[in-house]
């Protein structure tokens, strides 16, 4: 059986590298030998259902001893017959940002900060981050990085 470990670390920093924690913790997936799709604050860990198990403790640990003050993990498993609706979910997410960008009056790459910030609010109430690569997908649409999305759903958490 395989398995799929989605964790992110926080604190989230803004723009620039990838913070220690986030970093570590991806080192030490790819240690423990299992495939990785790395973000600054998120990343995608897959591997066999037993070798994915065993290395969550060292992989929280990593993220922790790097700087990590919370590690959020969401595990799933994965199907050898398991058909993903990847273009409904994207026409999906493409439907929810047109509906921004005519609420906001234009697109999303053209807004002010605040505006953008607004952007990924009004996003998260309406479920887009619950769609797979909906972060990347809302970051290219912003004209941003993936990290900054985070960051801004990150401050409104905080609000």
């Amino acid at each position: 059986m395989q398995l799929e470990a989605e964790f992110t670390s926080e604190p989230f920093h803004g723009e620039g590298p990838p913070p220690a924690h986030a970093v570590k913790a991806r080192d030490t997936a790819e240690d423990a030998g299992l495939s990785t799709d790395f973000g600054p604050l998120g990343t995608l860990v897959r591997g066999d259902a037993d070798a994915l198990l065993d290395a969550l403790p060292a992989i929280a640990r990593a993220a922790l001893d790097g700087g990590a003050t919370r590690v959020t993990l969401q595990l799933r498993q994965v199907g050898d017959d398991r058909t993903e609706p990847a273009a409904e979910l994207h026409s999906a997410l493409s439907r929810l940002i047109g509906d921004v960008e005519r609420e906001l009056g234009g697109r999303l790459h053209t807004l002010d900060r605040a505006a953008k910030q607004r952007a990924v609010r009004l996003l998260k109430e309406r479920g887009a981050f619950g769609l797979r690569k909906s972060v990347s997908t809302v970051a290219e649409a912003l004209g941003v990085t993936r990290f900054t999305v985070y960051n801004y759903l990150n401050r409104d958490q905080d609000c």
